[in-house]
């Protein structure tokens, strides 16, 4: 459940940023957050899904990766996918097992948007 991933080159990256309505908590949506990881890795394994992690934003702004000034950032998580393609992402989401569990984190959420993004580059340190 929390190992390591391995990530294709040829991979979309999606992108989900969920925040959060005054008076919830990341607790609150925490066992929301755990049922939909749960249906997108049981349920579409076979159908294009890769792998997936969810951040919990914790206040710490980069001043030196920042360009922006007076940033702010309402209390989020982010929620990271990884497919083989969007269309089969994109299929994934529309599925009634999956939107009946989203309506519960969207109900708990001001803001919803999810970006999709092509791998341009992939490396690691080398040891």
């Amino acid at each position: 459940m929390f190992g390591p991933i391995t990530i294709p080159q040829d991979a979309v990256m999606l992108f989900n940023t969920v925040e959060l309505k005054a008076g919830t908590t990341v607790e609150d949506i925490e066992l929301t957050l755990g049922e939909l990881c749960s249906i997108v890795k049981e349920e579409y394994k076979d159908d294009g899904f890769i792998a997936g992690q969810v951040f919990e934003y914790t206040g710490f702004i980069s001043d030196e990766g920042s360009v922006t000034e007076n940033i702010d950032v309402k209390p989020h998580v982010a929620i990271v996918t990884y497919w083989h393609s969007f269309e089969q992402h994109e299929r994934s989401h529309a599925d009634k097992l999956f939107k009946d569990k989203f309506q519960e984190l969207f109900h708990a959420s001001d803001n919803i948007r999810e970006l999709g993004y092509n791998n341009l580059w992939q490396g690691m340190a080398e040891e």
